[in-house]
């Protein structure tokens, strides 16, 4: 074979790699920054982090929802549960008519992690198939794949509201240590008591998975629901945004009072959102990481 075509071959190999994943598949460009932290099943935290019976649970109550929605779609959910494996990440792949969200007991096992943390986390990556625009873009982009923010969004704006629904969230929230930023955000939004409980539960999801973002890039400052971001992109960002641009971002997702049943759209940033442009002065996806389009 001629190097010409070993490197055509090799091209259209990484092109193919590059556009079928969004997070890759050794975990170092996955749902949390690029790390080498590995968290065996030996090492399982006393502080915190799933069992092996919670990380199946959480897992199968979340794709029970999504099965019938992916299925149409025409295509078929794969559900890759990697207990064993100590990586601390999660990807999404998508091949042809298989769609695959891979989780990893790494992940679930780390100290911060809790059961609604781990949630939050399997719906960004359902995000990344059905989350909507803004898509990935670039040469080397997975153009399929919703971007890193709005994958965040989907997941307290629509993914997690659904997964929730019939829970007593009420009893739920209440044995949580709730900080008081959060309390007067959720109550700035909802009035009724279901929806409250629920913004409060989705928010603290989100608490969870901003600490460990944060013991992951080695931060000293915890990101808080009174701290945003004060970034302002003027191009949308498709990459993982700071830490406390994407607690902002699990917020604002939860104080959005647009349906929960209203998809998104694959292909503009309006429907089923909180967007500027329908009147919404809450629930707006932040600018530190998002570039309205329209207004």
């Amino acid at each position: 074979m001629t190097l010409l075509k070993q490197g055509m071959l090799a091209f259209i190999a990484l092109s193919i790699t590059a556009n079928s994943i969004a997070c890759s598949m050794d975990g170092s460009g996955g749902f949390v920054p690029e790390n080498q932290m590995r968290i065996p099943v030996s090492m399982k935290s006393a502080n915190g982090g799933l069992t092996e019976e919670q990380f199946n649970n959480v897992i199968t109550k979340v794709i029970t929802e999504y099965e019938p929605v992916i299925k149409s779609l025409g295509a078929e959910l794969v559900v890759e549960r990697n207990w064993t494996d100590a990586t601390v990440n999660a990807y999404a792949m998508q091949s042809g008519k298989k769609w695959t969200v891979a989780m990893f007991g790494g992940l679930a096992r780390h100290q911060a992690i809790t059961e609604d943390g781990f949630a939050l986390v399997v719906c960004h990556e359902l995000g990344h198939h059905i989350g909507g625009a803004p898509k990935k873009a670039g040469q080397w982009a997975s153009p399929w794949a919703s971007n890193e923010g709005q994958a965040d969004y989907f997941a307290t704006l629509k993914c997690l509201r659904k997964v929730w629904l019939n829970d007593d969230n009420r009893s739920i929230v209440s044995s949580m240590k709730l900080p008081e930023a959060l309390i007067r955000s959720c109550g700035s939004s909802w009035v009724w008591n279901n929806d409250f409980d629920m913004c409060l539960r989705l928010g603290m999801a989100g608490d969870s998975v901003a600490q460990l973002f944060a013991g992951l890039r080695g931060q000293s400052t915890p990101a808080k629901f009174d701290t945003p971001d004060p970034k302002v992109v003027t191009k949308t960002d498709d990459n993982h945004p700071a830490t406390q641009c994407r607690l902002d971002t699990y917020l604002q997702g939860a104080l959005c009072t647009a349906d929960y049943r209203e998809d998104v759209s694959p292909k503009e940033e309006v429907t089923g959102t909180c967007h500027a442009k329908l009147g919404y002065d809450y629930g707006l996806r932040p600018l530190c990481w998002f570039k309205p389009s329209v207004q």
